[in-house]
Formats: structure tokens, C-alpha cells, sequence
């Protein structure tokens, strides 16, 4: 079993980011196939679409994947490149299921441009692409940035560089409202809108231990506007919190703490995995730890009418063959089932982490199916949100391993 590395960020005095996963290119010289176990089948279809580490081609892919309307594909690499900072890469479809890498910047820890992305990145009508760096920027304390596209390639801007009064450190990516401004996470929750001036940052929230701490993963906006995220500490119990951020009468924002994990039989400590709403404003998450078993869970938070939140187990991993300790949040189809990834478990010669699917099932129960089993040479510790296309195709990115090391972009038709 690989155990995770936590490393602090460089030039950060109190920031501390997600546990990252060491290499497994010395434990996956070779593979066993996994035995069938009961709820574990192998008809879905995995597909390596491009494998990291084979040139300067990025290292280490722990963000979720960004889809945009022609079917191509965008991402970010925390390491390799030209100067091996990282990368931010386009993946195009081609003839005969062949995909194309283009790397469309190089991050380079000797200018302020950041370095280090772990995030997602996110699209806008004019075809920019924005997103996070965990290091660099002016103070060392990371960045957000946008890239243009143009007739000469793609040009970067540094948006905002953090340094410790505005947040550090920022592990995962931003996402928009329809005005165009910018919403994230970095020690604290931040809005950053565009103006004829440049873009101005607002510090929307601020947690204090007792209201949570270390929020990790991003966020994600309702229709009204209403921020909602998750805290990896913190709270009553310290282990973390669902939390909601509503623009308060007269300016400001207001917290609400919709649940406070508790551990066993509930979740504990939810990571970098972004909470997912379905149509009727019913949220969907994950926890590292706790549950049943304490080798994680998935829940589902409803509101009541009385506008309480009541939160319910789905589903908790355990030990072994069907995976654990999720690794990013889920994804919700048209129909109803949850999909997601474990960075642990699967296969009992590596423990590289499954795929899995969470169908709702009569009387309120789920099903858990594993789509994929990892066995390192096509990856390992996938380590974030999964995407789906209107085709009901899965993609996603395993942080290591692969064919050469340094980890994978794959596709999951279910």
C-alpha cells in the first residue's frame, strides 16, 4: 500500500495542502490480474487516452478534466514540462480513437507565473482558460491565472497572487457565475470579479476552526448564487464541514454550517472532491474517513422544510477489493447513479484504486458496482472529480503510474 506524503508548500508558513501520493514506478514491475470478487465485474470499457512521464509532457495529473464542446479535453500536470513545474495540456480527439497532447503552457518556478496545479480548469464564451497554481506568483503563495488563446498560441496572465492576507496555497481550481467572476478556495473562500481595471478579489469568508478549516476542495454555486462547499477540519468535532455562503443584507456573506461530520457511522474529513447538486438542490460528497468502517463514505445532505439539512450515509467504503478512501467527490448522470474513484483498495498487488458506480436501488437503498480496477501499469490513485460526457462516457485522471510513471488521462464507457 503506497501512504500518502503531506508536504507543505513552499514558502508557506501555516498552509498545508493534500496529502500528495508517491510514485509507484518501483512497486508496478508487475501485475497480477484481479480475482472476480462478488460486486466487482469488468464489462465497462477503460481506455488510456494519453499516459504522463514519456518527455516533457507533464508529471502527476491530480486535477478533475474540463470538457469543452468539440469533445476536447483540458487539464493541468503538477510537475514535468520544459522546467518541470507543470504543465497546463489539451487532449484532441483524432482518427482510429487516437487522442493528441498539446501542452499550452509550462509553468516555471523562476518567474511568478505559479507553479504547481492541481486543480480543475474552467472555460468562458471567449474560449480563456482559468485556473490555480498551489506555488508561485509574487509572494510563493500561488496564483490564479487565465490563458488566452491567440494566432501565435496561448498566452498566460496572472490574475491574482496570493500572499497570505488574501488566502495561500490554493489546492483546487475556481469555478464562474454567470457574470463572469471567479469563485475558489485558499485557507479561505474567495471572489475574484473582472473589471475594466483588472480583476478585484474579495474575501468572502474566513473560517475560524470552529466553523471549519482547511477547505481543500473547490466550490460550487446554485441558481441564486449561493456558494456551498467543504472544510477537511474543523467544526464541533474537528472533521470537517458542509457549509453554505449566502450574500448577506448590506454586504457580506453569511456562513451556514449544513452538516458537522462526526465520524463513525458518519463521514469524516472530507478532501479535495467537490460537492455535486442534483435538480431539486440535494447535494452529494465524499469523506475520506469515517463511515461504517472508517475507510470513508458517500453522502447525500437534503433540505428540509424547515430549511434544516438532513444528512444520509450512502454508502461506506471498506478495505479491500471494492476500494477505499475516496478520492475526489462524485458526478451525477441523467438517471440518477453516482460515480467517483478510490486513490486505495482494488487490486490486492498494488491497492492503485477503483472506479465505481452508486445506482439508487428499491426502498432507498444504493448499489455499488466497481467499473474499473487499477492495477498501476494503467494507472493509480486517481485522485479527483470524474467528468461525464452526453454520451454517458466517463473521464477522468490517475495521479501516478501508468506506462511511463507519472500518471494517466482515461476514459470509462460504462
Amino acid at each position: 500500500m503506497v501512504q500518502p506524503v503531506r508536504r507543505a508548500v513552499p514558502g508557506a508558513e501555516v498552509i498545508v495542502v493534500r496529502p500528495k501520493r508517491l510514485l509507484l514506478s518501483a512497486l508496478i514491475a508487475s501485475f497480477a490480474i484481479l480475482l472476480a470478487a462478488p460486486d466487482v465485474y469488468a464489462a465497462p470499457k477503460y481506455k488510456i487516452l494519453h499516459a504522463f512521464g514519456n518527455g516533457q509532457d507533464g508529471a502527476g495529473t491530480w486535477g478533475s478534466l474540463l470538457l469543452d464542446s468539440k469533445g476536447n479535453l483540458y487539464g493541468t500536470t503538477s510537475g514535468g514540462g520544459l522546467y518541470t513545474y507543470g504543465t497546463v495540456f489539451e487532449l484532441t480527439p483524432g482518427s482510429k480513437g487516437k487522442w493528441r497532447e498539446s501542452i499550452l503552457h509550462s509553468f516555471d518556478r523562476n518567474g511568478q507565473d505559479g507553479y504547481e496545479s492541481h486543480g480543475n480548469l474552467i472555460l468562458d464564451e471567449a474560449g480563456n482558460l482559468y485556473g490555480t497554481t498551489t506555488g508561485g506568483g509574487a509572494s510563493n503563495l500561488g496564483t490564479v491565472f487565465e490563458l488566452a488563446p491567440g494566432s501565435g498560441g496561448w498566452t498566460e496572465s496572472v490574475l491574482l497572487s496570493f500572499d497570505h492576507t488574501n488566502g495561500g496555497g490554493p489546492y483546487a481550481g475556481v469555478t464562474v457565475d454567470n457574470n463572469g467572476n471567479l469563485y475558489g478556495t485558499a485557507d479561505l473562500v474567495f471572489e475574484l470579479a473582472p473589471g475594466s481595471g483588472g480583476w478585484t478579489e474579495s474575501v468572502l469568508f474566513s473560517f475560524d476552526g470552529s466553523d471549519g478549516g482547511l477547505p481543500l476542495a473547490g466550490v460550487i454555486l446554485d441558481a441564486k448564487g449561493d456558494v456551498y462547499g467543504t472544510t477537511e477540519y474543523g467544526g464541533a468535532h474537528n472533521l470537517g464541514v458542509v457549509y453554505e455562503l449566502t450574500p448577506a443584507e448590506g454586504g457580506g456573506w453569511t456562513e451556514q454550517i449544513l452538516h458537522d461530520f462526526t465520524n463513525a457511522p458518519d463521514g469524516a474529513t472530507p478532501g479535495v472532491g467537490a460537492l455535486t447538486m442534483d435538480r431539486l438542490g440535494n447535494i452529494y460528497g465524499t469523506t475520506d474517513g469515517g463511515g461504517a468502517t472508517g475507510y470513508g463514505s458517500v453522502f447525500k445532505l437534503a433540505r428540509q422544510p424547515d430549511n434544516s439539512w438532513k444528512e444520509r450515509i450512502l454508502y461506506s467504503f471498506r478495505n479491500g477489493a471494492t476500494g477505499s478512501g475516496p478520492g475526489g467527490g462524485v458526478v451525477l448522470d441523467s438517471a440518477g447513479n453516482l460515480y467517483g474513484t478510490t486513490i486505495y483498495g482494488g487490486s490486492p498487488q498494488c491497492g492503485c484504486g477503483v472506479v465505481y458506480k452508486l445506482a439508487p436501488n428499491k426502498h432507498g437503498k444504493w448499489k455499488y458496482t466497481v467499473l474499473h480496477t487499477f492495477l498501476g501499469s494503467d494507472g493509480a490513485q486517481p485522485d479527483a472529480n470524474l467528468i461525464l460526457d452526453d454520451k454517458g462516457n466517463l473521464y477522468g485522471t490517475a495521479a501516478t503510474a501508468g506506462p511511463y510513471g507519472a500518471g494517466v488521462v482515461f476514459e470509462v464507457t460504462p
